[in-house]
C-alpha cells in the first residue's frame, strides 16, 4: 500500500456529540449541543467562536475541570481510546500530570503571587518527574517556550514580569510532563501584536520539536487560520453551518494591505485648522518618563490612532489630552483653547468638547440607571435645554446609533455586549464634542459586534464631521479606521504621520516590526 492510500493515524481526542447543561434556578439548561469534532497527534484544532459560544466550557469538559453547576448530558469524549467521562480521580490526575496540558487565558490567575516562578515550577516538576535536576529542567523548559533571561525569570514573583513572559512561563508549566495534547485557552487575548506572534510562534515550534497534538480555543479568526489545521466555528452551542462560519470570516478585521487598498478613495472632510494640538508633551511618574516630548495635531474631521504595546505610553497621553493628567511640560490645546487641569473653571467649559468611549462597554455604564438616563446624563450635568428637549435629544441619539427605543428603559445588565457600547457612543454624542477619544472601544466585543461598532463610528464621522483620538493595539483596525497615525515605543513618538504612508513604506525598524507581526 502506497503511503497516500496509508490509512489515517485514529484521532488522540475524538468529541462526539457532547452536550452539556448549566444548572440555574433549579433547571438545566443546555449550552453545548451535540458537538463533534477530532484532533490528531500533530495537529492543531482551532474552536472559534462569540461569546457564549461555548468554547471555553468545551475545554472544560475535555479537561474535566467543568464547574459544580455544570454537568454533561450526552455524547462522549475519548482521548487514545480512554473515555474521560468516565475515568476515576486517578486516571484523571495521571493523565494531566503526562497526557494533557493546559494553557489558560489568564496567566496572572494561573501563578501564586506569592511564590516565584523557580518553586511553582519545581512543584509540577515533582509531580510529573524524578526530584534529581530540578533546576536544569526547569530552565530547559523556559528556554523550549522562548524564554532567554531563564535565571530572572526563575527567581521572579509573577507580578515582576511581562504578560508575555508569564504566559511563557505558563506554556513551560503545560508542557513538564511532557503532554501529548495542549488545550490552549485564548493564550493570546491580553498581549500585544509582537508578543501574540511570539508566543504563537513558540506554540508551534513545539508542536513540530515534540509532535503535540494542540486545541487552540479563540475569538481572533485571521489566528485561527494562521495558525491551525482544521477550524470548528461553534454558534450558540453547536458547530455552525457553513454561511454562518462564512459571515463570520467576513466580518473579521482585514489584513492591513486590504484595508488600505479599500480605503484609496476615502478622504476625510477636514475643517480649517487642528481640533487637537499635541506639543511637546512629557509626563514622568517618580523615574519612569511614561510621555517623551510627544507631539502630533488632529485635523477636523478625521482619525488620528495612537498606536503601540502595553507601556507605550497610550493611556498616559490619552489622560492629559482628556485633563484628567496634567503634563510636566509641553501643551494641548482643543480647537485652540488650552486643555490645564489646574484650572477647573476653563476645564469644566472645554471638557464639554472632550467625550471618551471606553474599552469596556459595561465598566463604563452606572448599573443604576436606566439606558435613557446614561444617554442623557451629560444633558443634565451641563443643562442642555428643559427636559422634554433633553428626552427628544435621548430619542434622536439612540436612533443615530441603532437602538431600539424599548431598550431606553433598560439596565446595561440587560443588553448585549454590542447595545452597550452604542449606548456609550450615545452618550458622548450627546453635547456635540469636538474631540471623542476611543480607547481600544471594540476590544472587548465579539468580531461581528466590532465590525458592526466600527462601520456605526464611520458612518457618524462621515454624518457628523466627527474628530476621533483612536486608542489601539492592533493595527488592521487602525488601516481600516484613522486618517493619521502616530507609533509610540516607550513613551517616545517613534513614526508619525498618513496611516497609509506609515504603513505602506515604514521607517523605523520598530514599526515594521509591528506590521510584521500583524496577520
Amino acid at each position: 500500500m502506497s503511503r497516500s492510500e496509508a490509512p489515517a493515524d485514529p484521532p488522540l481526542l475524538r468529541v462526539r456529540d457532547l452536550s452539556i447543561a448549566y444548572r440555574a434556578a433549579r433547571q438545566w439548561n443546555p449550552v453545548v449541543h451535540d458537538v463533534s469534532f477530532d484532533v490528531r497527534g500533530g495537529e492543531t484544532v482551532a474552536l472559534i467562536g462569540e461569546s457564549g459560544s461555548g468554547k471555553t466550557t468545551l475545554a472544560g469538559a475535555v479537561l474535566r475541570i467543568l464547574p459544580a453547576n455544570a454537568r454533561t448530558t450526552g455524547g462522549t469524549i475519548l482521548f487514545d481510546g480512554t473515555d474521560l467521562g468516565r475515568a476515576s480521580r486517578r486516571q484523571l490526575r495521571q493523565l494531566r500530570s503526562h497526557e494533557l496540558g493546559y494553557v489558560p487565558q489568564d496567566p496572572t490567575m494561573s501563578f501564586n503571587p506569592l511564590r516565584t516562578v523557580r518553586s511553582q515550577l519545581y512543584e509540577i516538576l515533582r509531580l510529573t518527574g524524578p526530584e534529581r535536576g530540578l533546576a536544569a529542567e526547569a530552565e530547559a523548559l523556559l528556554r523550549r517556550a522562548g524564554v532567554c533571561d531563564t535565571a530572572r525569570v526563575l527567581d521572579s514573583y509573577p507580578h515582576q514580569l511581562s504578560g508575555g513572559l508569564l504566559q511563557r512561563a505558563l506554556i513551560a508549566a503545560a508542557i513538564a510532563g511532557r503532554p501529548r495534547l495542549l488545550i490552549a485557552d485564548e493564550p493570546t487575548s491580553a498581549l500585544d501584536a509582537t508578543i501574540q506572534k511570539g508566543i504563537l510562534d513558540t506554540l508551534d515550534q513545539l508542536r513540530a520539536e515534540l509532535g503535540l497534538a494542540v486545541l487552540l480555543i479563540t475569538h481572533d479568526l485571521a489566528l485561527a487560520a494562521a495558525h491551525s489545521d482544521q477550524v470548528v466555528t461553534l454558534d450558540r452551542g453547536r458547530v455552525a453551518s457553513p454561511p454562518y462560519a462564512e459571515a463570520l470570516f467576513a466580518s473579521a478585521p482585514k489584513p492591513v494591505a486590504v484595508a488600505l487598498a479599500e480605503r484609496a478613495d476615502d478622504t476625510a472632510r477636514e475643517a480649517p485648522g487642528p481640533a487637537l494640538t499635541v506639543d511637546s508633551v512629557s509626563k514622568t511618574f517618580g523615574r519612569l518618563t511614561a510621555v517623551d516630548a510627544v507631539s502630533f495635531d488632529v485635523a477636523s474631521g478625521t482619525t488620528h490612532a495612537l498606536v503601540g504595546e502595553s507601556g507605550s505610553g497610550k493611556t498616559t497621553l490619552a489622560r492629559v489630552v482628556l485633563g484628567l493628567l496634567h503634563a510636566d511640560s509641553g501643551a494641548v490645546r482643543l480647537a485652540g483653547q488650552p486643555i490645564d487641569p489646574t484650572d477647573r473653571v476653563a476645564l469644566r467649559k472645554v471638557r464639554r468638547d472632550l467625550q471618551i468611549v471606553h474599552q469596556n462597554p459595561y465598566g463604563s455604564l452606572d448599573p443604576r440607571y436606566t439606558v435613557s438616563r446614561i444617554i442623557g446624563e451629560p444633558l443634565v450635568r451641563y443643562r442642555a435645554g428643559n427636559r422634554r428637549q433633553r428626552q427628544a435629544r435621548i430619542d434622536e441619539l439612540a436612533d443615530a446609533v441603532g437602538l431600539p427605543t424599548n431598550v431606553l428603559q433598560h439596565r446595561a445588565r440587560e443588553l448585549s455586549g454590542g447595545q452597550r457600547q452604542r449606548v456609550a457612543i450615545a452618550r458622548a454624542l450627546a453635547l456635540n464634542p469636538k474631540l471623542i477619544v476611543l480607547d481600544e472601544p471594540t476590544s472587548a466585543l465579539d468580531v461581528r459586534i466590532q465590525d458592526q461598532v466600527l462601520q456605526l463610528l464611520q458612518t457618524l464621522q462621515r454624518e457628523r464631521s466627527l474628530t476621533y483620538l483612536f486608542i489601539s493595539h492592533d493595527l488592521r483596525l487602525v488601516a481600516g479606521l484613522a486618517h493619521t497615525v502616530t507609533i509610540l515605543r516607550r513613551g517616545t513618538a517613534v513614526e508619525s504621520g498618513p496611516v497609509a504612508d506609515v504603513f505602506r513604506s515604514p521607517a523605523e525598524e520598530y514599526t515594521r516590526a509591528l506590521l510584521a507581526s500583524v496577520l
